[in-house]
């Protein structure tokens, strides 16, 4: 799901001034660490809300799948009846039954554009509001926890080649996110 990559884009900076290094400091009564990172592999397969987005958008896949395959199947049908009784028709009549397939055809073509374009768009919709929503959560976390940066880790789209465990805060975001969803919910 695009979502995936919408989250692994997540890289935001809470603070005005950047890090003069990348190295972090910390001290025997509190985390001062200014950089942190996510795992957005762990957010996106823990985060209730996406999970809930996601079964949702297969759901729809599935009705649209089934949808179009029992319209294919009855568009099937009707050549299939067309082939076997053409020899018993006039030409004109097979014209005017080849054009009609063909317009239905035409017609079943458009209908698998159109039904697969609305579901991206809604998608598209449902993965702004999912970035919107962790971009948010981020900001109030990092500004609470004095984070200057939070950067997005991914084995599939690894720009953060290296980053200390110390520097995860994946857990702690999670947590977050999930009761500020339940919260939502209700």
């Amino acid at each position: 799901m695009a979502a995936g990559l919408m989250i692994a884009a997540v890289v935001i900076s809470c603070g005005k001034e950047q890090p003069k290094s990348a190295q972090t400091t910390t001290s025997t009564s509190e985390k001062s660490e200014t950089i942190v990172y996510v795992n957005s592999d762990s957010l996106l397969n823990n985060y209730e809300y996406f999970k809930d987005v996601k079964n949702v958008f297969q759901e729809k896949s599935k009705k649209a799948q089934a949808d179009l395959t029992s319209k294919g199947t009855a568009f099937q049908r009707e050549v299939a009846q067309y082939q076997q009784g053409a020899a018993n028709l006039s030409a004109d009549q097979r014209t005017s039954t080849e054009e009609r397939l063909a317009r239905k055809q035409q017609e079943l073509a458009t209908y698998n554009q159109n039904a697969g374009n609305a579901l991206a768009n809604e998608e598209a919709v449902e993965n702004e509001k999912l970035y919107n929503k962790v971009s948010e959560f981020l900001k109030g976390f990092a500004k609470t926890n004095g984070y200057k940066m939070v950067l997005t880790y991914s084995k599939a789209n690894p720009t953060v080649l290296f980053a200390d465990e110390s520097l995860d805060i994946t857990k702690e975001v999670l947590l977050g996110l999930n009761e500020a969803y339940k919260k939502d919910k209700k």
